[in-house]
């Protein structure tokens, strides 16, 4: 029940009455170690789901989980560092988490690398590498997600040039056959 409670909390951003038991059980999952509640109690800080908006609360548990090689965490630990959210904004360690998540296969760490490429914080501009990260992100979503990235790509492309295009789509391919 109180598992369930929780889920109504994460999914829809309101207290109910089993809320402080549901927290508080999450809590002691996270103070033991475990990755999946230190995640969670991340996303309820930085939403203020239930309890104060509060990034500084939300880094610490994000980061609890993310060492532990959690992908979720580590992308929004690599986000949270990008936006300058609950800690100082460091292009660098978004990057070094954002890494961290893509090579565990999370899409949304491989949207926020393409981004980074493409915007050229963290990392030199790098219009290839930017295409690589958001095809291979667009590979793993469906229906909006999918067409948010293809958007992102095709905004990108827009920048590009017939020769960048053609290396990208190159080592798409060269990536995609294992090669």
């Amino acid at each position: 029940m109180k598992r369930i409670a929780l889920a109504v909390v994460l999914l829809f951003g309101f207290a109910t009455p089993v809320w402080a038991g549901a927290y508080e059980e999450l809590l002691l999952r996270a103070a033991q170690g475990e990755a999946e509640a230190q995640y969670k109690l991340g996303i309820i800080y930085t939403n203020g789901q239930g309890v104060a908006l509060d990034f500084a609360e939300a880094v610490k548990w994000f980061r609890k989980a993310a060492e532990q090689g959690h992908a979720g965490a580590q992308n929004d630990l690599g986000g949270m560092y990008y936006r300058g959210r609950g800690l100082p904004r460091d292009f660098s360690e978004a990057l070094k988490w954002s890494r961290r998540a893509t090579e565990r296969g999370h899409a949304g760490a491989q949207v926020n690398l393409g981004t980074m490429y493409a915007e050229g914080k963290g990392v030199p501009q790098d219009y290839v590498q930017a295409y690589i990260w958001l095809n291979l992100a667009a590979s793993k979503r469906r229906g909006e997600g999918f067409e948010q990235v293809a958007r992102l790509r095709e905004q990108l492309v827009e920048q590009m040039t017939p020769d960048q295009i053609s290396e990208a789509q190159r080592v798409d391919r060269t990536v995609r056959s294992g090669g």
